[in-house]
């Protein structure tokens, strides 16, 4: 299983949403290219960055971003405010390892999945979940899709993976949230990604035996210290211990 150690960017800084609120940000008083060069040193073999700016229309953090791709030495996860197929080819020429869409899926499934078919495993499908509908538009807009139903409407695209978040579980209620994850991860062909589920290393642990999941992304629990990187990367590494059948 993959750790995503991961960033959101604010304004030049890491902050932290509570439920997708922009306007009241948890900002973390750190050096974002410093801090992700540490996430690199302790063995991350990805580091995911989301523009918040971006994602709410309301400026970009490009020139941060760039620095990011360039000094961090893993590849990048990319996400924010994707909404044409010339801002991703834009992303991934200058370096981009993977580049996240969400709304843009959900307005135009087809053009995304046209994008995937050219290139394959570097398009991730984001789903964000609440009250069981599909969101879009940074999490501000509910659409008429049923979680289960969308994923498997891309199940012929040659996607890199699909992060799922349950809003609705996003800070308070991670045993929900990880119940929304482990259905949808049941219906899709492609490897599923956690968000919002992680607030300790027993979290990475359990998620290891949850089917399908291919990986997990930290962002707060990591800047906050209440997960320790090199101890989350050991358990994501390890080999999970047989489970008995029930019947």
């Amino acid at each position: 299983m993959i750790i995503y150690p991961t960033l959101e960017l604010h304004d030049g800084k890491c902050v932290s949403l509570t439920r997708g609120r922009v306007d009241e940000p948890v900002i973390w008083h750190v050096d974002p290219v410093e801090t992700a060069r540490k996430f690199a040193a302790a063995g991350a073999q990805w580091l995911h960055v989301t523009d918040i700016d971006a994602l709410a229309g309301k400026g970009n953090n490009n020139e941060l971003l760039e620095s990011l791709i360039r000094s961090v030495g893993i590849p990048v996860q990319l996400g924010g405010g994707f909404r044409s197929r010339d801002a991703v080819e834009r992303w991934i020429d200058k370096g981009a390892g993977r580049i996240v869409i969400g709304t843009m899926a959900a307005h135009d499934p087809d053009l995304v999945k046209e994008i995937a078919k050219y290139r394959p495993d570097q398009i991730v499908l984001a789903v964000d979940i609440f009250e069981g509908s599909v969101m879009t538009e940074g999490w501000r807009t509910r659409s008429a899709f049923d979680p289960k139903t969308y994923v498997q409407a891309f199940d012929d695209a040659p996607l890199a993976g699909i992060i799922v978040t349950d809003i609705d579980a996003d800070i308070e209620d991670a045993d929900a949230s990880l119940s929304v994850i482990t259905g949808l991860a049941e219906v899709t062909r492609h490897p599923v990604i956690a968000r919002g589920t992680v607030r300790s290393v027993d979290d990475v642990a359990r998620l290891k035996y949850v089917p399908n999941i291919s990986g997990t992304m930290i962002g707060r629990a990591l800047l906050s210290k209440d997960v320790d990187l090199e101890k989350a990367l050991a358990i994501a590494a390890s080999d999970p211990e047989p489970v008995a059948e029930f019947l």
